[in-house]
């Protein structure tokens, strides 16, 4: 009765193991069979993994050893498009941000540490299967930093845009979009019926008017703001 009553206290999580080494694999299957809740459904290295041998096991969690990188992105790319729903952690990970935050950007759901205990890892199973993100307090902090530091640029370019979208005329806006088709100042006066010198003077006040350094800049800022014509 004691033992029922205690599995009822988790959900049941289902779990596949791709780590190298042989001995560990074992000792992972080994731990989550004597915990309540958690099922292995597979295990193998890398060089016998492939993403739809994962997915077909319809596990919730996959477990991924970090000793093969590029094996290892490969294959989350693969499971992020193909089994959005399978949770990943990355196991064995040393503390290194610029490692962690490219882990977050393959979209990984944990990150846990070559330190970390077997209590660390079931933990880190459940929490993601429940939703939660895993990492170390001093790798959160390193993320909100790297949101932080990103966010005023992103603030910044789309209050530029906002700005060019409201500012800009119509014929600007004529004008920018013969540049974006790599027009010579010649060849849009032409179409425009306009000296090559108004044309000129033209492209050079949108440049100062959203602070462009050229007219590949000013191209860009225009487009981004929505404001091209189709070519």
């Amino acid at each position: 009765m004691a033992q029922t009553n205690s599995v009822s206290l988790f959900p049941s999580i289902s779990v596949y193991i791709v780590a190298e080494n042989r001995l560990l694999r074992e000792a992972l299957v080994r731990l989550f069979q004597n915990r309540a809740g958690i099922s292995v459904f597979g295990e193998s290295r890398f060089a016998d993994s492939s993403s739809d041998q994962i997915a077909a096991s319809r596990c919730d969690v996959l477990l991924l050893d970090s000793t093969a990188a590029t094996l290892a992105t490969t294959l989350i790319g693969e499971l992020k498009e193909n089994a959005p729903k399978i949770k990943i952690i990355l196991f064995g990970m040393e503390e290194d941000a610029d490692s962690f935050l490219r882990a977050v950007r393959c979209g990984v759901c944990g990150y846990v540490l070559r330190e970390a205990s077997s209590a660390e890892i079931i933990a880190a199973v459940r929490g993601v299967a429940q939703g939660e993100g895993i990492c170390s307090p001093r790798l959160c902090m390193s993320l909100f930093q790297f949101v932080s530091q990103q966010s005023p640029k992103r603030l910044e370019m789309a209050e530029q845009r906002a700005w060019t979208k409201l500012t800009l005329t119509y014929r600007q806006c004529q004008l920018m979009t013969l540049v974006s088709r790599g027009l010579t100042n010649k060849e849009i006066a032409a179409k425009l019926n306009l000296s090559e010198f108004t044309v000129k003077n033209h492209i050079h006040r949108i440049m100062k008017q959203i602070h462009a350094e050229n007219r590949h800049d000013a191209v860009n800022v225009v487009r981004a703001g929505g404001y091209l014509a189709n070519a």
